[in-house]
């Protein structure tokens, strides 16, 4: 137990850190920034995080230079970000897949929860749960009950074992106590394919890649992941509709600052990226896209993140997922 002194001085060095932070704050940032984003170069994560720095550049008042760290299910970029210094210059951008591996990385040398600081959401990104154009089902309550009658014999194609697609599908069933055949593929291209031959019966996917598809009339909506309806398929219903108001799925991206960086700076980075989230032109890219826009506060979205966590880790070990060596 502390004594008077040991609380004393305990206060003043937390009060130091306080005024440093500031300080810091003030003439915050002086040089360039650095994003680490968890993923390849020309994928959805990155140019959407271009859309972002780009606008948040301009604010800031320094460049905000993107650098890709690949691997791990975003473990690498993730855990390089984690051991940065603490001073703002070294920021991560990143999607739902950082609450996902946690579950499956047990021996990681870094905690998502408490070596990474939240700085926004800037957005959600829309999905639905689609199928073949010659499954014997054409409506979400129809494949509900064809579920239920017909035990593993309907074909779940995901991007990859403990892929979100993977963990999504596996948490709608567990609710409503049905029972699938989940199949790998190695990403969504091979996916789609074999959902437009029919080789595999039903998949989700992010509105961008899936509308097309739906408008051509290759594949056929069955129901939204997410909570709302969305306007690009009105006529769509929710899974949540059907009786699972807790059911509500939608890809994210996030930035996140190492543990430790002074709230004061997290605070000034947050504001020039909500203000790019409220940007009209953002706005309505993200709306061609599929995705809306947020822009929330540090706890807000950490409030959100921890949920998120412990969902994923509650569904891997529910379901006993394990990845290949």
């Amino acid at each position: 137990m502390l004594n008077s002194r040991q609380m004393c001085m305990a206060a003043s060095m937390a009060i130091l850190t306080m005024a440093t932070g500031i300080a810091e704050a003030q003439t915050y940032p002086t040089k360039p920034i650095t994003v680490i984003v968890a993923f390849a170069a020309g994928g959805p994560v990155d140019l959407e995080s271009r859309l972002y720095t780009t606008k948040a550049s301009e604010i800031i008042g320094q460049p905000l230079v993107i650098e890709y760290k690949v691997g791990g299910g975003t473990a690498v970029g993730s855990g390089y970000v984690a051991k940065a210094r603490p001073d703002g210059y070294t920021l991560l951008s990143t999607s739902a897949a950082l609450a996902v591996f946690p579950a499956f990385y047990t021996d990681l040398n870094f905690d998502v929860l408490k070596d990474l600081v939240p700085i926004t959401q800037m957005s959600k990104r829309s999905s639905v749960l689609v199928a073949s154009t010659i499954a014997p089902f054409k409506t979400y309550a129809e494949y509900l009950a064809y579920a239920k009658a017909n035990p593993g014999r309907i074909n779940y194609g995901t991007a990859g074992v403990g892929d979100i697609s993977h963990l999504v599908g596996e948490w709608m069933h567990s609710l409503t106590n049905t029972k699938v055949t989940f199949v790998p593929f190695k990403g969504t291209g091979p996916l789609m394919t074999e959902l437009m031959a029919g080789r595999v019966d039903v998949s989700s996917g992010t509105l961008i890649a899936t509308l097309p598809l739906v408008k051509s009339g290759k594949i056929r909506p069955l129901a939204m992941l997410g909570s709302e309806r969305s306007k690009h398929m009105p006529d769509v219903p929710t899974v949540a509709e059907h009786n699972l108001p807790e059911f509500d799925y939608a890809n994210w991206l996030g930035f996140f600052a190492p543990g430790g960086t002074p709230p004061a700076i997290v605070n000034k980075v947050t504001d020039a990226l909500v203000r790019v989230a409220k940007m009209p032109p953002i706005v309505a890219e993200l709306d061609n896209q599929g995705s809306l826009a947020v822009g929330n506060t540090p706890v807000q979205f950490k409030q959100y993140f921890s949920s998120e966590v412990v969902r994923w880790k509650k569904v891997v070990d529910g379901a006993g997922i394990k990845l290949a060596e």
